[in-house]
């Protein structure tokens, strides 16, 4: 084997590394964004049950902890096809019978435009309403629960003491 053509081989190995490792980037941040989107839908629940007494209507078949889950899931899935089709470029580079496939672009991509489309509907409907006014359990901005607290401060004749 001449110098050219290992260099050659070399830098197309070195192609195939840069290429799993975008993919796996890209798998990661899929991921992050997906745990992302699932805890904070779980602030705006809790932010929403705060500001207002009633329960916030939801969507049971379809929230932010399942399109996160979903994001989860496809950077999983897409980490293991993308090992798949590293082991699968680097023999076909070491036999010297490469043939490009876009098969894994589409995949991806059609993935996470479905995952994008099924996210609009959360954008929308995630509206939460201020209440005018207080509810009358908080009417005194919860100074009965600190009435009810012990005081760390203990009074012994004119002064105070911890």
């Amino acid at each position: 084997m001449n110098r050219n053509s290992r260099l050659g081989r070399q830098r197309e190995h070195q192609a195939n590394e840069r290429t799993f490792l975008a993919w796996l980037r890209t798998s990661l941040a899929l991921i992050g964004f997906g745990l992302a989107i699932a805890r904070f839908g779980l602030f705006m629940r809790e932010l929403q049950s705060t500001i207002t007494p009633q329960s916030a209507p939801s969507h049971s078949w379809f929230n932010s902890h399942i399109l996160g889950m979903g994001l989860v899931i496809a950077g999983i899935i897409f980490i293991a096809l993308s090992v798949w089709r590293y082991n699968r470029v680097f023999w076909q580079i070491e036999r010297g019978n490469y043939h490009a496939s876009r098969l894994m672009v589409w995949i991806m991509a059609g993935v996470v435009i479905i995952l994008g489309v099924l996210s609009i509907p959360l954008v929308l409907s995630r509206q939460p309403s201020v209440p005018s006014k207080p509810s009358p359990q908080r009417s005194n901005g919860g100074k009965e629960k600190l009435a009810q607290l012990p005081s760390p401060l203990v009074r012994h004749g004119s002064h105070r003491t911890f």
